[in-house]
């Protein structure tokens, strides 16, 4: 049934049906888009394939059943296409998800360490979520820690730190940048908020860039948000309401979505050409 209001919707057959019983001042219909036609219908696929894989499930297959289906679609694509290239997308029967890979050199190889040992956020790094402060969610700090330690570059944009706040996180930032990784951050002495120790204590680190708006009696900056970008392609982004404080990070109720490169690349690609419009604003000095 369909109820009255606004829709975003691709026709299917079933919906064609539906429609073609009401009046056409009724309804509003347009063509899809020819550049975002890619999109727009792999995002309808995606809705299809997974109905269908979970139906695999509820028939008595098993994962290989769900694979064996995989592939039978990325053969079809590539019968259509001609494309030789689509047949290295097969899904190899084994069923197995690559979760981290150690450089050739890496020191924690000569230590007895494996890629297994290394530290990852309890949350996916593929799919976006959201954390509200609730009980039965992994703290935020805890989460950022596991996130800095498996990063290649952070950018963090936030109103105010303060040393409680920075304090749960500053080994691991220590251990970042000691080891490479670059730091960058953007903050406000707007209400003198944030503490003068954090600052310090952030300049102390090797790799790290602090910009700072002095205007004391307004900000514009409300802004939240953490970025970790990986060379693997698995960027995360927190934003949401979190200030680097030790409440907000720790025990508030504070919202933040957790956004990932896999289903959100164009909202990771904005969040990073925001942050270095304002890295190169005027108004933040080092």
């Amino acid at each position: 049934m369909l109820f009255p209001g606004l829709y975003e919707q691709v026709i299917n057959t079933a919906l064609n049906c539906e429609l073609s019983e009401i009046p056409e001042a009724r309804k509003s219909v347009a063509p899809i888009d020819k550049a975002e036609a890619s999109k727009v219908l792999a995002q309808y696929l995606a809705n299809v394939v997974q109905k269908g894989l979970e139906n695999v499930l509820d028939n008595g297959g098993d994962i290989s059943a769900q694979v064996s289906l995989a592939n039978q679609i990325v053969a079809l694509i590539q019968n259509i296409t001609k494309e030789a290239d689509f047949a290295a997308l097969s899904i190899d029967q084994r069923a197995e998800q690559l979760l981290a890979l150690l450089r050739e050199q890496d020191p924690r190889l000569a230590v007895g360490k494996t890629a297994a040992d290394l530290s990852r956020p309890e949350t996916s790094i593929a799919q976006s979520s959201l954390f509200t402060g609730a009980v039965h969610e992994p703290q935020m700090y805890t989460e950022l820690k596991k996130e800095i330690v498996s990063a290649d570059s952070i950018d963090m944009l936030v109103s105010f730190i303060k040393w409680s706040g920075l304090r749960l996180l500053i080994d691991e930032l220590r251990e970042f940048t000691q080891n490479g990784g670059e730091l960058r951050i953007i903050t406000t002495s707007y209400m003198g908020a944030t503490d003068v120790k954090a600052i310090e204590e952030l300049r102390k680190l090797p790799n790290t860039k602090i910009k700072v708006s002095y205007d004391t009696n307004r900000t514009r900056l409300h802004a939240k948000t953490y970025v970790f970008y990986r060379d693997t392609g698995f960027t995360i982004a927190y934003v949401g309401s979190s200030n680097l404080s030790n409440a907000a990070i720790s025990s508030g109720l504070e919202w933040n979505v957790k956004v990932t490169r896999r289903d959100l690349p164009e909202t990771i690609d904005k969040i990073a050409a925001t942050f270095e419009s304002y890295w190169n604003s005027r108004e933040f000095e080092y």
